[in-house]
């Protein structure tokens, strides 16, 4: 305990507030309406949690340097969702062990046993990789808080649980009301399974089922999700399992699939609906997404990710910051005629503001007709009547020599989005189209949230997203173009909104 409460010490030294920084949230390639850290590398989120009126997103971090290395949980807070507060280093790297991804719960009935008398506090599951000896071991370990998360106490019966493993990691905890105990959803990674524990208290655990290997097992299974989630009507709900895969994802790298079905309190088991089965995001830039514990019941659940790609990730070229996360997102499912699918809702309202006027687009002068021209962050929806042949959809100029085109193609039955154009930065494994399947009946809706460098588009009701990195040649003051193109025919724009987004920083 005091090697590891000096170096929260140092950490919490050199953890200074935004408003101490002068311009820290203003760099070329920043994000504006996205949380990342002021400085340093940042990978997966962890512990999301919501407690006390606090939003808590740990997050891996490395304290010393932008690139992947002396994992510890770093931490931010928020009263919406959207502006953070960035706090020192939660959990840091100690003797000899790194912080790897994991869970944090809200113990309200001091199961545990760590909370102060009558009262509730915050525990957090993760895995501690350790590497002495020369050999590598990854187990679950256990701490706990009672200030708010601000400082964090190991359990000094760690590791819970230890199967002398290499690859064993990312715990994902919950409290499941019907089976009254705590469950954890753990990936075996190079086994293509994720494993359920259930505990009466969180430090002793026993082991339910297994679930896998099922799905895409291209690559290996880390970071375990598994929830209950509402219709979008709010009549019925079903349980979801998402699953990230590095490598072997389709559209390469790193992704995330799910798994739609039930889970009785013991075992997962995939619904076999068409739809049960697909991924939270086509694009590739979302990677290791959970979902925030504590959240009310009558609230929908929300999910929040990673936006960069392991095949490219200590490359992208931003300072003094590498890595950033996506917008929340709230979950919901619908089922159709044509199946089951995920539905997600960005969190972005309460930063909009009117945008300029948008150009009335008919069919006579669709091809190449500009919308409008807006500042980087900003949100666009439209509708289109979906008559064309071909391929249509908007391209947005960041100048004259670099764009981004996200189209429908109804004869593919696809969405894509063509970031080839988008970046003056050479980065392998980057240049690309993204694609994901549409589904006609439910229509040829789109929408975009632009930040400096990324886009973040969701269709057909929000059962697509796709979520990609650009880096255009200015960022700050840039002013986009955004025009319609049909390759053939002649679609209308049925709706077309443009809003202006606040920086969450300001």
């Amino acid at each position: 305990m005091t090697r590891v409460a000096f170096l929260f010490a140092i950490l919490a030294a050199c953890a200074l507030p935004a408003s101490s920084q002068p311009g820290a949230y203003n760099q070329p390639y920043r994000p504006q309406v996205h949380f990342s850290p002021r400085q340093h590398w940042t990978n997966d989120p962890n512990g999301l949690v919501y407690y006390r009126g606090e939003y808590h997103l740990f997050f891996q971090y490395n304290p010393f340097g932008d690139e992947w290395g002396h994992m510890s949980w770093g931490h931010a807070v928020s009263t919406d969702l959207l502006h953070w507060h960035e706090l020192p280093v939660a959990i840091p790297e100690h003797d000899g062990m790194m912080i790897f991804t994991g869970s944090v719960v809200v113990d309200r009935e001091n199961t545990s046993g760590f909370c102060a008398p009558k009262s509730d506090c915050l525990v957090a599951i993760y895995t501690g990789y350790s590497h002495a000896g020369g050999g590598e071991r990854q187990a679950q370990y256990i701490a706990h808080s009672r200030d708010r998360g601000r400082s964090w106490i190991d359990y000094p019966g760690n590791p819970v649980i230890d199967l002398h493993l290499t690859d064993f990691r990312d715990p994902s905890v919950f409290w499941h009301d019907a089976a009254r105990h705590w469950v954890m959803a753990v990936s075996l990674p190079l086994e293509h399974k994720i494993r359920f524990y259930s505990s009466p208290d969180l430090k002793t655990w026993h082991a339910l089922s297994d679930f896998g290997p099922a799905g895409d097992i291209d690559g290996a299974w880390e970071c375990p999700d598994l929830l209950r989630i509402p219709a979008s009507d709010g009549k019925a709900s079903i349980w979801a399992l998402k699953v990230g895969l590095n490598p072997g994802a389709p559209q390469g790298g790193s992704g995330e699939q799910y798994f739609l079905g039930n889970f009785d309190g013991k075992d997962f088991t995939a619904s076999k609906d068409p739809g049960s089965h697909g991924w939270t995001n086509y694009g590739k830039d979302d990677y290791c997404a959970i979902s925030f514990n504590g959240i009310p019941k009558d609230e929908k659940p929300v999910l929040l990710g990673w936006m960069s790609n392991w095949q490219y990730a200590a490359k992208l070229p931003t300072s003094p910051w590498r890595g950033q996360m996506s917008l929340p997102r709230q979950l919901s499912f619908i089922q159709d005629k044509a199946g089951l699918a995920l539905r997600q809702e960005p969190v972005i309202s309460p930063l909009r503001f009117p945008g300029p006027p948008v150009a009335a687009v008919s069919p006579g002068n669709f091809h190449g007709a500009k919308l409008a021209k807006v500042e980087a962050p900003y949100e666009i929806q439209l509708n289109f009547s979906g008559t064309s042949h071909g391929t249509f959809g908007i391209r947005i100029y960041s100048d004259t020599k670099h764009w981004t085109e996200i189209a429908f193609d109804p004869q593919k039955a696809q969405l894509y989005m063509d970031r080839t154009q988008s970046s003056v930065v050479a980065i392998p494994d980057f240049a690309l189209k993204t694609t994901a399947p549409v589904v006609p009946d439910r229509g040829y809706d789109l929408k975009l949230i632009v930040d400096r460098s990324s886009i973040e588009a969701s269709a057909q009701n929000g059962t697509i997203a796709m979520t990609n990195l650009i880096y255009p040649a200015t960022t700050a003051n840039r002013m986009d173009d955004i025009e319609v193109f049909s390759s053939e025919g002649k679609p209308s724009v049925v709706r077309a909104e443009v809003w202006k987004l606040r920086s969450s920083w300001k």
